[in-house]
């Protein structure tokens, strides 16, 4: 697993920052993990997974279904399988 910053993240989903922080706020997208003081980043595998589930044209309530799984492993300390 990698730490993608703002820029990657954009560049991965061809969004602007504005979309991506209203996405993580309307709980289509998750949200951004603090990584110093004025630092965040994704987990590289959050961004791939929510890309694939728009490419698969999974449902806006697929994806917020996705986001909250996301999130879950997060707090959870799960790793992804690899």
């Amino acid at each position: 697993m990698q730490i993608i910053r703002i820029k990657e993240v954009l560049a991965r989903t061809g969004k602007c920052r504005s979309a991506i922080y209203a996405e993580a706020v309307a709980g289509t997208f998750t949200p951004p993990i603090k990584i110093g003081a004025r630092a965040s980043g994704w987990p590289d595998y959050e961004v791939d997974e929510i890309n694939a589930a728009r490419v698969a044209g999974k449902a806006e309530a697929d994806i917020k279904k996705l986001v909250v799984d996301l999130v879950n492993r997060r707090q959870g300390g799960e790793r992804r399988a690899a």
